[in-house]
């Protein structure tokens, strides 16, 4: 539960940050055909494709969801494994997996990871939090010590049809 509310809290702060910038404000169509190539990158990504980090995908990016004033977003929600060696202590695994995937973010997926660029949480996660604000995209991941490792949830900002 904690984690949950760790995520809503994280997404609605970096989603409100995406309002307070004097770029032009992306379509809905441009923003979920971008969110839909990251999941695209995600399933065929070095890292993902490898059967040992089960990556799944929960929630694909291909329908819209409401938002207040008659705008919609699109969502990606997407978990995947990291095994943890069992010569690694916790913060060594964790830390590992959170570097890890804020490499394939960055350099895979074109995502800006955005203050604070990781969260520690001793011994109970760590978070990565990034943007594609030019896209109006937004993403957290949770670096769980429990399987699955990474909780990907993408989404693009409200926009009108």
């Amino acid at each position: 539960m904690r984690v949950t509310r760790l995520l809503a809290l994280g997404l609605a702060t970096t989603l409100m940050a995406a309002g307070c910038t004097s770029e032009p404000e992306p379509t809905l169509e441009k923003a979920a055909a971008e969110l839909q190539k990251d999941t695209k990158r995600l399933e065929t990504d070095k890292l993902f494709k490898d059967p040992d980090k089960k990556l799944r995908i929960i929630e694909r990016p291909d329908s819209d969801f409401a938002c207040r004033g008659g705008d919609f977003k699109r969502v990606l929600r997407a978990t995947a494994d990291e095994e943890r060696d069992a010569s690694s202590d916790l913060d060594s695994h964790l830390d590992r997996a959170r570097d890890l995937m804020a490499g394939t973010l960055v350099q895979e997926l074109g995502y800006k990871l955005e203050p604070p660029f990781t969260t520690t949480d001793d011994g109970m996660g760590r978070f990565i939090y990034g943007a594609k604000r030019d896209m109006g995209i937004v993403v957290v991941v949770y670096v769980s010590p429990e399987p699955p490792t990474w909780r990907i949830h993408a989404e693009t900002t409200c926009l009108p049809r």
